[in-house]
């Protein structure tokens, strides 16, 4: 009966394991679903611009606009996947008599694009990123390193509503860096599969003590 004690270590334990690979499964799902609706949205029909758009009902939200690019604005250091070091470009949008934060997208770090006095006409969803934490850098000037809705707003006197570039009708020289939720995590597959392979292990071990519990027994 010596061996009583390490089975039942060995089964509570991979139960643990295994309870937490299902959970993380069930996050999977969960995640996946979520992602599959922002996915939706952000395709969907672009509508006008909202007249007090919130920011957790209408993020994402496809929006057309046409306007006034009404200044140089300021630059958010970036490196996008597939591209270099550069800056995205905000600057302040008048449209239809109002003034809002436009992400008009990447530049190099030579910064040739001079965006001030465009007109445009554009497709872009409305984002309010999470990007700041403790952590963050306080501005240097126009040069900023996250995206900061509210605090981009009071700068440039602009309404907290950003639109992010999708389709401009016209070449502006950045780079646009639509939304998709391909920068959103979605690692529970890979925990999942980190807890199923700490149960197999688990029970190894628990069979190789066992074993070697019987083997002294029976010397």
């Amino acid at each position: 009966m010596r061996f009583v004690f390490p089975l039942l270590l060995g089964l509570a334990g991979c139960a643990v394991l295994i309870g937490l690979g299902l959970w993380q499964v069930q996050r999977l799902e969960w995640k996946t679903a979520i992602l599959a609706d922002i996915d939706s949205r952000i395709g969907a029909a672009p509508v006008a611009v909202p007249a007090a758009p919130d920011p957790v009902e209408d993020r994402f939200l496809p929006v057309r606009a046409s306007g006034e690019i009404a200044g140089p604005g300021l630059r958010v250091l970036t490196s996008p996947e597939g591209l270099s070091a550069g800056y995205r470009r905000i600057v302040p949008f008048e449209t239809d008599g109002r003034r809002l934060l436009l992400d008009a997208g990447w530049v190099p770090l030579d910064d040739p694009a001079p965006l001030e006095g465009a007109a445009l006409e554009l497709v872009g969803n409305l984002h309010w990123p999470d990007e700041t934490d403790s952590f963050t850098p306080a501005p240097e000037g126009d040069l900023w390193f996250v995206r900061d809705v509210a605090a981009m707003a009071e700068a440039l006197d602009t309404e907290p509503v950003l639109i992010v570039l999708r389709e401009p009708d016209r070449d502006l020289g950045t780079v646009p860096l639509p939304l998709d939720s391909a920068g959103i995590a979605n690692d529970h597959l890979e925990y999942a599969i980190t807890w199923f392979l700490l149960a197999l292990v688990w029970a190894g071990m628990t069979g190789y003590l066992i074993v070697r519990t019987m083997r002294r027994r029976e010397g």
